[in-house]
């Protein structure tokens, strides 16, 4: 008897840890990015981001804006094999990864500085 209320109350302290845990981990997703009113501007001035998700100069890019990234003004171009790109991106005659279009359709390709997108854009970068 003894052993099954010591077992019992063990899992009860497992139960709320692992409880706390994903409270934590929810709360801490929640909590909004450093860049996340400069992706904003760049989508409200009409910057556009074009790659594909099995570019690495595309992932590096996602990755100067951290926590932000998913905010970001993006279009994926790669069919899911791999192997083409989607209208949308045939359209923009999109010929290299990434590719940013702005809403003076003017382009810059590779990984582009956020310091560079800032002056481009006027979006103010966070201090």
């Amino acid at each position: 008897m003894k052993k099954n209320v010591l077992k019992n109350i063990g899992l009860g302290i497992i139960s709320l840890l692992l409880i706390g845990g994903v409270a934590f981990e929810v709360k801490m997703m929640m909590k909004p990015g450093p860049y996340d009113e400069f992706t904003r501007c760049l989508s409200d001035k009409g910057a556009k981001f074009y790659g594909a998700f099995w570019c690495p100069h595309c992932q590096r890019q996602k990755a100067l804006f951290g926590k932000s990234a998913p905010l970001l003004p993006y279009v994926e171009c790669s069919t899911p094999d791999a192997k083409g790109l989607l209208p949308i991106c045939q359209e923009k005659k999109i010929e290299g990864f990434p590719t940013w279009i702005f809403a003076d359709n003017t382009r810059l390709t590779g990984e582009i500085e956020l310091q560079k997108l800032s002056e481009k854009t006027s979006c103010a970068l966070p201090q």
